[in-house]
């Protein structure tokens, strides 16, 4: 059996600014081809966490390990292999986007041809505007632009820090859209770190929930939506007579809403089966069952009862 690789190891991290304690302890990992959400309220150490990852800052104690080596020993070997977009990205705005990411190489000392920009633009969506200058941009194109000069040097892991903060709606599905297609097309381990729930929720594999620094929990994000509690939506042929043989029942008070041909309960995962049985056995037709815990409700809840 294969055995998976820790791209990112965060063991027992630390790191405080005088009496401010940013990390408390942190532990998490990262595997090999993950799209792994980190998340956390306002000041819960995301974005200090993320400069402890790229080297930006040093931690007081605890240990990171990328690819299986340490940061601290081995810096400049693992640094080439990863690239990130800490908060925005910046460029030359009378500058084309071609000659940005030209002199973006050259600073950074990678020796990258015109056919390497070109393919990254074609794969940002910028190709079509490679000689406009960046000033035209809209926010949504600098930061896709901002995730072309990441990839420069073909880096096999990917760290965003709020990759979507300030976008439209459709300058957040771009950005989610080439996310999704730097996972399963280019083979990139993504770290990335968002307060926008519904979007982690829709991309990432696996996520950990931060807060005040420490670790609150940590996931397949389907699997922790799916459990406890969940939002459960039962769609019948006949909602007045799925009342009726529930009325006096237990059920019937899980009940949270009901519309024309559907019923919204509050069930734990183990009671789905055993009431869409009881609603068959008493003659009631039953379409669809639809569980659903939203990511914000299960984010809310977790660090509320950290708290």
């Amino acid at each position: 059996m294969a055995t998976v690789e820790n791209v990112i190891e965060i063991i027992n991290l630390n790191k405080r600014f005088k009496e401010i304690v940013a990390v408390d302890n942190l532990n998490l990992k990262v595997l090999r081809g993950d799209v792994f959400g980190f998340l956390g309220p306002n000041g819960a150490g995301k974005s200090t966490t993320i400069r402890l990852l790229v080297s930006l800052i040093a931690p007081n104690s605890g240990a990171i390990n990328i690819f299986g080596e340490s940061l601290k020993e081995n810096r400049k070997k693992i640094l080439t292999r990863v690239g990130a977009i800490v908060e925005k990205p910046d460029f030359y705005n009378y500058l084309s986007a071609y000659k940005n990411l030209k002199i973006l190489s050259k600073i950074s000392g990678i020796e990258v041809k015109s056919s390497r920009i070109f393919e990254l633009l074609e794969l940002v969506g910028l190709k079509e505007r490679y000689k406009s200058k960046v000033k035209t941009y809209s926010h949504g194109m600098k930061q896709r632009l901002g995730i072309a000069q990441a990839l420069l040097h073909d880096p096999e892991l990917i760290i965003l820090d709020e990759p979507t903060t300030g976008l439209d709606p459709f300058g957040m599905k771009e950005i989610r859209d080439l996310i999704i297609k730097l996972s399963k097309e280019e083979n990139k381990t993504i770290f990335l770190s968002s307060h926008i729930l519904s979007e982690i929720e829709m991309i990432a594999d696996r996520m950990v929930i931060i807060n005040k620094g420490k670790t609150i929990v940590e996931g397949e994000v389907k699997e922790l939506l799916n459990s406890g509690t969940l939002k459960v939506t039962f769609e019948v042929d006949n909602v007045d007579k799925t009342k009726s043989i529930l009325d006096g029942k237990s059920w019937y008070k899980k009940i949270d809403s009901i519309s024309e041909d559907k019923l919204t309960f509050t069930l734990e995962q183990n009671d789905i089966g055993t009431l869409n049985k009881y609603l068959v056995e008493n003659g009631i037709t039953v379409s669809a069952v639809m569980p659903k815990r939203s990511l914000e409700e299960y984010f809310l809840k977790i660090t509320s009862e950290a708290n």
